[in-house]
This record gives C-alpha cells, structure tokens and sequence, in this order.
C-alpha cells in the first residue's frame, strides 16, 4: 500500500544531477551579469571621458584657438565683454608755479571708490560697515545705490587717500572697486587763490588761470586693455592702448615773496579801516609783468565748503569804480600837448570854488594860485577844472585811451573787464571837467597800474602779462609802442613827486630811501540813487623810484567805514609798506630823500565837489 505513494515521492525529490545541473546554469548566468556590469561601467567611464574632452576642446576653442571654431566669435566677445575693460589713465596735470619756480599748484594722487551697482551684494552688516568706511549714514548710501541700481557704474567716493581708499577695498565686498586720479592742491593757499583759480572734481580749470590755460595744464589722458573678475578686480593688464601725457608747467609772472607782502598788508589795511574790500597790483615798469596782484576778501582753493559768492572773483581785473583824482596827472599830459600850458604856468584857484551849470567845484581851501605842480600837489579841483576848459574833452579822451583805458588789458584771464571810457558827440562842460579827475569813467586796478608803467616808462606802453617773459620758453614779450613824449612824461612825472612831497596829499605814500610819485584819490561809492555821500573809495597810485622808476604799484580800499577813508591816509601807507618791500627785496638801488609831511584835504559832497585827496 504504501510503494506508489513513495514512487511519486522520489520522483518530486530533484536528482544530485539535476541539482548540479542548476547550480552549474546558476553560475553561468552569474558570469554573464558580472561581464555585463564590467562592460557598462567601461562604457560610462569612456563617455564621461569624452564629454569632458569635449568640453576642454571647445572651451580651448572658445578661448585659446578662436580661428579654428569661427562659430564661436560671438560666445567669445559675450565673454570678453564680461572680462575685458578699457581704463582710462589719467594725466598728470602741470605745475603752476611763481616766477622763481615756487610751486603755486600742484597734483596728488588720490583713489576715487567706485561701484558697479547691479554686482553689489550688500547684507546689513556690509551696508553699515560700508557706510561707516565711507562716513555717510546708511540711508543716504542706501539711496545713492538705489538712485544707480539699473546702471554698471557708480562713485561711492571720489578723491580718498590710499589710506582711505584700502580701508574700503579690504571689506571685500562683490562690485566696489577703485580708480586712480588726481586732486589738485595749491601750497599758497589764499595768498593766490584769486589769481591761481581751481580746478574740479575732474581735474579742470573753472576759475583764474587754471581755467585760461585749462587746455595746456590738463594733458592728454591715455587707456589700457585689462581684464577683471566678476568682483571688478583687476586681474591682469593685457595691452597699453594710448600712454598719458603730462600737461604742460606754467610759471606765472607775480613773485610769491611779493604777493606775501602785499596780501598781508592788505588784509590789515582792510581790517583796520573796515573796509568791504580791496585790491592791490604791483607791475613790473621794464617788463610789464605783475609781480604781486592779490584782493581782498579771499578764500582758501584747499577748502571750498564754505565759499562765499563773489569772493572767488579776481576784483583787480573785473571790478571797475572811478578812479577819481589819480586820473589828473594823465589830465596834465593832455594840458602839456596841447602846448597852451607848461609845468611853470601858473592857475589862480581863487576864491577856491567854482561852479560849473549846477555843480560846483570846491578845493579844502583857497590855494590862491598854483602852478601845475602845485594843482597836483594840493589835488585843486578848481585847478583842474580851470585847466579842462581850455581843452578839447576828446583830447584828455585820447590820452586816457592811449594808456590803456577803455581797451582789455589782453591777459587772457577769464572775465577780465575793458573798462569805461566814454565817447560823445557833445561834451557838456561839466562832464568834461568831471572826466579831467576820473568821474564818469570806470576803470580796473589793473589798468590803472598799467596806465602809470606808462608814466613810469618814459611814455612807453607795454603789454600787461600774467605770465612769466621767458623767450627760451616760447613766453615772449607784447608789443610796445611810445604813446606820450618822453619829455612831457618826464615833467608830469616831477610834478608827481610833490604829492608825496611836504604840503602834498599824499605824504603817506613816501618811502624812507626811495623817490615816490604818485597820486591819491578819493572817490563817492555810485548807489541807487546816485553817489552816495558817506561811502568812498580810497586810492593811491605810483611809482618808485622816481627819477628811474623800477616798480608802479596801485592800491585800493573800497568802502572804508572807519573816520578816515581819503586815499593819501587808507591808501597810501599800504603802498609804501609793500613798495619798499619790493624795491629792497629787487636789489634796486636806494637814495635818501627828505621825509614828507602829511597834509589834509576833502572830496565830493552834496553836489559840491572838494579838492583834495588825503
């Protein structure tokens, strides 16, 4: 009963055969797989191989052998506009300096911080520390980087020093980088300011000769190839496109030692007597050139912050007033060529007024009568008016022209003022008795000197120059031209020394060891409503020494609101002060002369004008 039963038992039992049969086929397929997975790990292996020789092939193609991949120009210039950058360098701008070599401006290097703002990645912690480094509040800064966001280009800071600037930089924030500039810096400060000017933030003239002569002090800027990292950072300079080239040195004619004195003594006149302003201008007679020209009030080019308006202009040229009785001597040249008077003729003044139409002229008191030395000595308005009626107004016009009156000096300085010199038809009497004393005209401190270095100069004008004569510089001197006889200059001249003489106006003006001459002036401030009857302006102009004269110097003082405000007492001792300091400090021969003694007179008031100029 129980065979069959084990029968189908064995026969469901698998054999030893059968048994090794399946692990022999199991085996056999385990080498299959294992030969599968070696041969599709070779297969990736070589793949990846190859992509990442395709990939080093075509960047060398991008980069290093553009000519064999002609299809990839345009991925290359994508590149290289996000890599290369054209910089410019800046030039150095040239030196002004004194006639001497005594640097007036020079140039420092500076670092300006710039941006690109869509780079910038600012959290609160760099926002702040980048504000503190560039001392702005943090909204400010904010607003700034707000203002640029769409722009590649930024100033954070313009004209740090290196200091300042690494300071910055090592903050290492992404899109700030630096660029390399100039500032401008004047060692004399404002003993010169109005003369020198100042440039700008970029480096250009915008006032005084830096603004004349911008083109040949500024250079020419060059550029270089660079190429930068994603910071801006420059990484490396590729190629020199332009080198920069220096702008050209400028030496001026003043003479820094002068314009010292004279800028001191100024500024202590202006001090003393109160007054609004001032200027002074020291001219070379031999030459032509202005050794000292400085002005009252000024500021410091170093420091703008708190410029004042007006306080930049250069007033010895652009501002014009009536020069008042200092015109007289020129008046007399025209007496003297017209042959009907000579130095001994002889003027009675009595009762010492006179009344022309509705204006009467009076002199401080009746000098009785006085020759032509005298009328200058005392500044007799009565004098001079007796003298103009018996000339041609055109005549004393003509001689006021030929000395420079009336025409641009031609120094090429910025705004520089002609001047006023009237021409009529029909000269009534009392405008050509008022142009014979300076009234109705107008002229710079400038001209002024200019119009007495022809005095000075035997009747010779010259050019005016702000620059330095130098002909192996190519700085030549102007023309000249003999524009008054020498003899007639000569006596004129003479007659001017008695007003620095005893009994003279101007006996303030004198100097120890030289021979002055001169004239004084004193003129009623132009308002609203007319000359105004308590606010002058006080002159002095002459020339030393005064048989040979080397030096013409002019002073003004505008608006002294102190007791005194005649020219021969605000004027005149600051051109004896500043005069002999010149005369010593040129090695100009000294001779002893007799000390003056100070005389008083009066100017224009009420519609009466008085002679005599303190």
């Amino acid at each position: 009963m129980g065979g069959p039963v084990e029968k189908r038992a064995d026969k469901q039992r698998p054999s030893n055969r059968v048994k090794r049969d399946r692990v022999a086929a199991r085996r056999g397929s385990g080498a299959r797989v294992r030969s599968i997975a070696t041969w599709r790990y070779w297969s990736m292996v070589a793949a990846l191989f190859s992509l990442a020789v395709l990939a080093l092939s075509h960047v060398a193609g991008l980069q290093v052998m553009p000519d064999v991949h002609r299809g990839f120009e345009f991925l290359q210039s994508q590149g290289n506009n996000r890599t290369l950058r054209t910089v410019a360098i800046p030039a150095y701008r040239g030196v002004i300096t004194d006639r001497r070599g005594e640097p007036l401006a020079i140039s420092s290097p500076v670092v300006s911080i710039c941006a690109n703002p869509q780079l910038l990645e600012l959290d609160g912690d760099k926002l702040a520390m980048l504000a503190r480094g560039l001392q702005l509040r943090v909204g400010d800064l904010k607003k700034r980087i707000a203002h640029y966001r769409n722009k590649e280009f930024m100033y954070l800071a313009r004209q740090l020093t290196p200091v300042q600037a690494e300071a910055v930089l090592d903050l290492g924030i992404v899109g700030i980088f630096k660029r390399q500039e100039y500032k401008r810096f004047y060692p004399a400060g404002e003993v010169t300011a109005h003369l020198v000017g100042f440039t700008g933030i970029d480096d250009r003239g915008q006032e005084g000769m830096e603004l004349a002569f911008d083109d040949w002090l500024y250079g020419a800027t060059g550029s270089k190839r660079v190429l930068k990292d994603r910071k801006g950072r420059v990484i490396k300079e590729l190629q020199l496109i332009a080198s920069e080239k220096p702008g050209g040195n400028l030496a001026l004619s003043i003479d820094l030692r002068l314009q010292y004195i004279a800028y001191r003594e100024l500024k202590a006149a202006m001090k003393q007597f109160r007054a609004k302003s001032g200027s002074v201008v020291v001219l070379d007679v031999r030459s032509g050139e202005v050794l000292a020209m400085v002005n009252q009030p000024s500021f410091n080019p170093n420091d703008r912050s708190r410029l004042e308006a007006g306080s930049t202009r250069n007033r010895a040229l652009t501002d014009l007033l009536e020069p008042g009785s200092v015109m007289k001597p020129l008046t007399m040249v025209a007496a003297l060529e017209s042959g009907k008077f000579h130095p001994g003729t002889v003027i009675d003044t009595s009762p010492g007024y006179l009344r022309i139409g509705r204006k009467t002229f009076v002199d401080h008191r009746n000098y009785g009568k006085l020759d032509i030395s005298g009328i200058l000595a005392k500044s007799s308005q009565v004098g001079t008016t007796k003298i103009s009626m018996q000339l041609e107004p055109e005549d004393i016009r003509e001689v006021f022209e030929r000395v420079g009156l009336g025409l641009s000096p031609g120094t090429g300085f910025p705004g520089e003022s002609a001047g006023l010199l009237p021409s009529k038809r029909r000269w009534r009497p009392v405008e050509a008795a008022t142009l014979a004393f300076g009234y109705g005209m107008a002229a710079t401190p400038l001209q002024l000197a200019n119009a007495y270095a022809v005095l000075a100069n035997n009747g010779i004008k010259k050019q005016v120059s702000l620059l330095k004569i130098s002909p192996a510089e190519g700085v030549l001197p102007g023309p000249e031209e003999q524009v008054i006889d020498k003899k007639i200059v000569a006596s004129v001249r003479n007659m001017m020394k008695a007003v620095v003489a005893k009994g003279g106006t101007g006996t303030r003006a004198a100097i120890d060891t030289y021979a002055v001459a001169g004239k004084t002036g004193t003129s009623h401030k132009v308002g609203a409503g007319g000359y105004q009857k308590d606010r002058y302006v006080g002159l002095f102009a002459g020339m030393a020494p005064a048989d040979n004269p080397r030096l013409v110097t002019v002073v003004v003082i505008d608006d002294p609101r102190g007791e005194d405000y005649y020219g021969g007492l605000v004027a005149a001792p600051v051109f004896s002060k500043v005069t002999a300091a010149a005369l010593r400090l040129m090695s100009v021969p000294s001779l002893q002369v007799p000390e003056p003694k100070l005389v008083v007179g009066s100017g224009v008031l009420d519609g009466v004008v008085r002679g005599g100029d303190s």
